[in-house]
């Protein structure tokens, strides 16, 4: 066999040259590969104001109408040719119904005097502790682009989720959990897992996603009756990706098989005892309604109390999703009553239950709460009794370590239609929640395609008003 090296004695053909060096131009490239994508920035920029996120993702777009955006215009036009009124801007299905009031009442609480609708009396309760912004906008109508947009930045597939740059940039004060945590109640939002994925960062920040049901990861009992045996399958596994590192230069997929493999090891001993809540209290878990009646809100509570374990065992970044309860999300395109009131139910008194825990057990100033949906809906009916997508404004709060409490940010014109006051979009959502966090957003870059990228990309600005 010739060998492709410098004491070859005669000259090679340009077959045989290929033949025998193939090899060497996919280790040039890999290495190549490897080092355009070594991280830029890493770590916080300035004093943090809090440590963790717990993200409440309302998967289908909550009516802001219908929830924190009081409209007393909505009743005096209510039945009324949407296009007589205001200018009405293509929807999602292009079926505009006439004006529809809120079918829920209003009401004033807290000293802030905030309004909010009889969907959440809970989470009413706690309104001088949020920051609600009125003037949220997304650039994209339809859910999946929504989703990614909301969770990554991009309105396209593959962008590292907001998840995975933080645990990039911050990691995990667990070394047995992940730094990026999903609880998944049931329904896996459109776009699917590329939502919670690391797109261009090392596959190790990814979302690992836990599902509601027992067991809450696959494989994670062990397989071997014997620890030791399987500690010597799991050492020979890192011999042989060590082997391959040597022989090709070091790349992020074998590092990060690496690290997810031992990963994956320490979890079958910390995700049990995480999922375990029989050292949780009576009355705790009453206060999460885990005891209730309501499948949504045992499911969405268990979440809630879970995320609370999280952050206390130093988990970064932990998202929910909405428990599947029989109705598509908070998406109801028809059956509005119906179906907001039985997401309100399985959410609102979790949610509640979630912010006073965290008081009670010191873990708010640590805690950054956020609360939303990919977008919100329209005044006007959907047919006879739904509202379409709205992404020109929307309602979302924040809440815990860094926000200003009581505060009311933003504001949408008199029908709740498109924001007016204070307009911002999801790129300033990700700057604030990263500035909480003590990072500067326009900072924090990784190497990739040829340039430095970022959650923001070239855009957002931090929404000063709600920092505390």
């Amino acid at each position: 066999m010739h060998h492709c090296n410098r004491f070859q004695p005669y000259p090679l053909t340009r077959r045989e040259m290929l033949a025998t060096c193939a090899g060497g131009f996919g280790a040039i490239a890999l290495a190549a590969l490897h080092a355009s994508a070594k991280p830029q920035a890493s770590g916080t920029h300035h004093p943090p104001r809090a440590k963790n996120v717990i993200f409440l993702y309302m998967d289908g777009g909550v009516s802001q109408v219908d929830s924190f955006d009081y409209k007393p215009l909505l009743e005096r036009y209510h039945g009324r040719d949407p296009h007589s009124v205001f200018q009405v801007e293509p929807t999602q299905f292009n079926n505009v119904g006439r004006v529809m009031m809120s079918p829920w009442r209003f009401r004033r609480y807290g000293q802030s005097g905030r309004w909010v609708s009889d969907l959440f009396p809970h989470m009413a309760r706690h309104v001088d502790e949020l920051a609600v912004i009125h003037s949220m906008t997304s650039r994209f109508p339809e859910h999946t682009s929504a989703n990614y947009f909301l969770h990554t930045g991009s309105g396209l597939q593959g962008r590292p989720s907001m998840g995975a740059w933080l645990s990039y940039g911050l990691g995990s004060a667990n070394r047995n959990l992940p730094g990026f945590v999903v609880l998944n109640g049931g329904l896996v939002p459109p776009g699917g897992l590329d939502n919670f994925n690391s797109g261009f960062l090392p596959a190790a920040f990814q979302g690992s996603v836990f599902r509601a049901g027992d067991p809450p990861v696959a494989n994670i009992r062990p397989l071997e009756a014997n620890p030791e045996q399987q500690r010597a399958k799991l050492d020979l596994l890192r011999q042989l990706d060590r082997a391959g590192q040597e022989r090709i230069g070091r790349v992020d997929e074998i590092d990060s098989a690496i690290a997810n493999a031992e990963t994956a090891f320490r979890m079958q001993s910390a995700v049990p005892e995480l999922m375990d809540l029989t050292g949780e209290s009576a009355a705790t878990r009453a206060l999460y309604g885990i005891p209730s009646t309501f499948n949504g809100t045992r499911i969405f509570g268990t979440q809630c109390l879970i995320a609370r374990r999280l952050i206390e065992r130093g988990v970064r970044f932990v998202e929910l999703t909405c428990p599947s309860i029989g109705h598509d999300r908070w998406d109801q395109h028809g059956n509005l009553r119906r179906g907001h009131e039985d997401n309100a139910r399985a959410v609102d008194q979790p949610i509640a239950a979630l912010l006073q825990d965290l008081q009670t057990r010191g873990l708010w100033e640590d805690t950054l709460v956020v609360w939303t949906g990919e977008f919100g809906r329209t005044p006007f009916a959907q047919g006879a009794d739904g509202r379409d997508h709205n992404p020109f404004g929307f309602t979302m709060w924040l809440a815990g370590g860094g926000v200003k409490g009581g505060v009311s940010y933003g504001a949408t014109d008199d029908f709740g239609y498109k924001a007016v006051d204070g307009v911002r979009e999801i790129h300033d959502l990700h700057a604030t929640m990263l500035h909480i966090l003590g990072v500067d957003h326009t900072r924090q870059t990784f190497r990739f395609g040829g340039r430095d990228m970022r959650l923001t990309d070239v855009h957002g600005d931090v929404i000063e008003a709600v920092l505390a």
